[in-house]
């Protein structure tokens, strides 16, 4: 399993194209947390101490799993708001991750695996007006 994944250049005496397997997941991230009905996604203990220094991750609760040829496999670990359905809510990330990932990079994505890990009871800040 490689850590980048280079593209095959359309004029080979340009020279190669390479990304990094974190800059998929971070569009692949960013279009999962825009889904409505998404709370927030999970990370692991590392991105949690990155953002209590103040960095926010986009990349958190995405990882890239598998690269095959011309295709990549993401798992995409989620909290989705109270009041929504989670299968409509994980077809839409599904849907949403493919279609970013496509248009930014021309890879395809062959699955995304969503992991619904909690439900979050409390309302927004910005629909109680606080």
């Amino acid at each position: 399993m490689s850590e980048n994944f280079i593209l095959d250049s359309q004029n080979a005496n340009l020279g190669k194209i390479e990304i990094a397997r974190e800059v998929m997941e971070v569009i692949a991230g960013i279009a999962a947390s825009e889904v409505e009905g998404v709370s927030s996604m999970r990370g692991n203990f590392a991105t949690g101490v990155t953002e209590i220094l103040g960095r926010k991750s986009h990349s958190k609760g995405v990882k890239v799993v598998e690269v095959n040829n011309d295709e990549i496999k993401v798992e995409a670990y989620v909290v989705v708001k109270y009041g929504y359905s989670i299968p409509e809510v994980a077809e839409k990330i599904q849907e949403n991750i493919r279609e970013s990932v496509y248009n930014m990079t021309e890879v395809k994505v062959e699955m995304v695996n969503v992991h619904i890990v909690g439900v979050n009871f409390e309302p927004d800040k910005t629909e109680s007006g606080e």
